[in-house]
């Protein structure tokens, strides 16, 4: 599974690969995949067959072995404005079946033996408007724009199959423009956008079973001004409710993309993932309200779709804070007792920690990353430096938890970002008023290990550039990680010492994953950088094992 078991622990019993032996391990085989472009994929081990997703949603089966290669199935996009770009992360294997969510809106079943299409269906269709932006300073950040109200919808997340249902969510609903290859994000109020969701189709045939919206009737919600653990959202409360009538149908366009594949309780029936940022982007005055459920952790039953119960992380987002990790379901020892939990590292730079039942807060851990100015309104002229920034803290890369040690593991960005109120005479004499950002200096990454029960960060590595792609625990005392450099690295799940590194031919911006095939333990990752954070692209898939 793409998060190792249900609960999306990423956590391997194989120790042949240890504190004592990870020193010798070597490179087993490499292949490059003649796809250079954002990789981001999980590969899945079944019955010593490799199943990766490339980018651009094309799928490769190889020999776990030896990397040889048995199939290749080549997607053809429906259109090619992409949200985010071309990077999917990974695929389901169940049943004979190879499971793929492409980058334009659609769910394919592959044959595992041959790839082979069996079924393709539409999620979700392209929803883009055109509206030209004419007579505007060269130097604004608006006339960087194409166009205003067209963003591309696609699948980025690997799908979850259980009891014969494909699980699946759809990406880029939240609304914001980039107006160069970096991560400055342009958002303008209006009616831009449409609802996410997440979908149960059947395993067998493709037939939808089942839709939960993100964003519905009511999704004004309480007009809260603190967080539910108790920080200052500074919002104008009053100014929204005054607003709330004339945008009564600002739900409709809400957003809440999903970037994370989804985990399950099977004892209790439920699935949880985690929703993205209210459309339109960081620009709020067309969206009063607490604009739920967005950036939120949501829990559902899974024979239905309804709802069990939901944790807003940031009513009213106005800074881009997905909950964009995936959620992962775990056993909390405290003293005698042993409570049924569920994880989730932030992008606002704290793991929040809550009771599986009922959702309720049991600890918000110390950030591991710096904070400055969280949750400060976007500010006309310079802005306003806000840390972390629009890409976490923790973004979509999976974290691990070490249930024996009680740690969970996180790798995570330091990359502040400035946030600016902006406005702009249009044509016809009326003031457009949005919001844009800049990236701040600073650009660093951490790798934590944080204690579960206290909160406290237990040891943190620091890197000089930014950790994003997911990490590995094993019963073999390791975490690997992406460490940039296009490097990978192992270190001592206990330390934090590093044990272990090997230099690859581009970015390491994937999950590593580890398996074991007569007896041999390997580790594989794969390598292809990410364009839209300056890591250098490549093609490669990456596997290690101890020398024979």
């Amino acid at each position: 599974m793409h998060g190792h078991d249900l609960g999306g622990q990423r956590f391997s019993p194989l120790t042949e690969i240890n504190r004592d032996t990870v020193s010798r391990l070597q490179p087993a085989w490499t292949v490059n995949t003649g796809v250079k472009a954002t990789f981001q994929s999980t590969p899945i081990v079944v019955n010593g067959v490799m199943y990766v997703s490339l980018p651009g949603s094309h799928v490769l089966a190889l020999d776990a072995r030896t990397g040889a290669e048995r199939w290749r199935y080549t997607h053809t996009l429906r259109w090619t404005r992409l949200c985010c770009g071309p990077a999917n992360r990974g695929v389901a294997v169940d049943g004979g079946k190879v499971y793929v969510g492409s980058v334009d809106g659609r769910l394919i079943a592959l044959d595992a033996a041959n790839g082979k299409p069996v079924w393709d269906v539409s999620v979700a269709t392209y929803q883009g408007q055109r509206e030209e932006t004419k007579q505007l300073a060269e130097n604004d950040p608006l006339a960087k724009v194409g166009d205003v109200g067209g963003t591309g919808v696609g699948i980025a997340m690997a799908p979850m199959v259980y009891q014969g249902k494909v699980l699946v969510g759809i990406n880029g609903v939240g609304y914001g423009l980039h107006p160069d290859a970096g991560l400055s994000v342009v958002g303008v109020s209006g009616n831009y956008g449409q609802s996410g969701f997440i979908a149960a189709f059947d395993a067998e045939k493709g037939g939808k079973l089942w839709q939960f919206d993100i964003t519905q009737v009511g999704w004004e919600g309480g007009f809260k001004g603190l967080t539910d653990y108790g920080v200052n959202l500074n919002r104008d409360i009053a100014g929204e409710k005054t607003a709330a009538a004339r945008f009564a149908d600002s739900w409709k366009y809400g957003g809440g993309s999903i970037w994370a594949t989804p985990t399950i309780d099977p004892q209790r029936g439920w699935l949880a993932f985690g929703s993205g940022n209210p459309s339109p982007q960081m620009a709020d005055a067309s969206r009063p309200g607490d604009n739920l459920y967005t950036s939120s952790l949501i829990v559902l039953d899974l024979e239905t779709g309804k709802r069990v119960w939901h944790y807003q992380q940031v009513p009213h987002d106005r800074w881009g804070y997905d909950v964009a990790s995936p959620a992962v379901m775990f056993d909390l020892k405290t003293g005698s007792k042993t409570i049924p939990a569920i994880a989730h590292a932030s992008k606002m730079g704290w793991v929040f920690v809550h009771e599986r039942e009922t959702g309720k807060l049991i600890t918000r851990s110390e950030p591991f990353v710096p904070q400055s100015n969280l949750f400060s309104p976007p500010a006309p002229g310079d802005g306003v430096l806000v840390a972390p920034g629009i890409a976490g803290g923790a973004n979509w890369s999976p974290t691990a938890i070490d249930g024996a040690q009680q740690l969970m593991f996180v790798a995570a960005l330091n990359l502040p970002t400035r946030y600016i109120a902006n406005s702009v005479k249009q044509a016809d004499g009326s003031m457009l008023s949005y919001a844009s950002t800049q990236e701040g200096k600073e650009r660093s990454g951490t790798l934590s290990a944080v204690d579960l029960g206290s909160g406290k960060i237990r040891w943190q590595v620091k890197t000089d550039e930014p950790l994003l792609g997911g990490v590995l625990a094993t019963a073999g005392g390791l975490v690997f990680s992406g460490i940039g450099g296009q490097r990978i690295g192992a270190f001592d799940s206990s330390s934090g010492t590093a044990l272990w590194s090997a230099q690859l031919e581009a970015g390491v911006n994937a999950p590593p994953i580890t398996y074991s095939i007569d007896g041999r333990q390997y580790v594989a990752v794969a390598a292809g950088g990410n364009s839209l954070f300056g890591f250098k692209t490549g093609d490669t898939i990456a596997v290690f094992a101890l020398p024979q």
